[in-house]
């Protein structure tokens, strides 16, 4: 199986409330989830982020996003959030590291 990329676009005014909902999620659930996050933002458009999360599988991400939690994280995220989110879901065909 290869790995699976999610690339999530939003918008948020509030991105020091977004970063302490992260920073509490991975300390109550430090093992769930991606592995890896990365949190863009947008250089020409301060309220534009985009969070890259990496699973080892597409059906990793998929039981990820059926779990609870994850739901409830997405809740609050999206109350701390200028609208909804666009997702982009992508499998990774090569990967190439330095």
């Amino acid at each position: 199986m290869s790995s699976f990329v999610q690339v999530i676009e939003w918008k948020t005014s509030r991105i020091d409330e977004v970063r302490k909902l992260n920073e509490e999620w991975r300390d109550r659930f430090p093992t769930m989830g991606p592995t890896r996050v990365l949190l863009c933002s947008d250089r020409e458009d301060s309220v534009k982020f985009l969070t890259i999360v990496e699973f080892a599988s597409y059906d990793e991400a998929m039981n990820n996003s059926a779990d609870p939690a994850t739901s409830e994280f997405a809740d609050r995220m999206s109350a701390l959030c200028d609208g909804p989110p666009v997702f982009h879901n992508l499998d990774v065909l090569d990967e190439e590291n330095r």
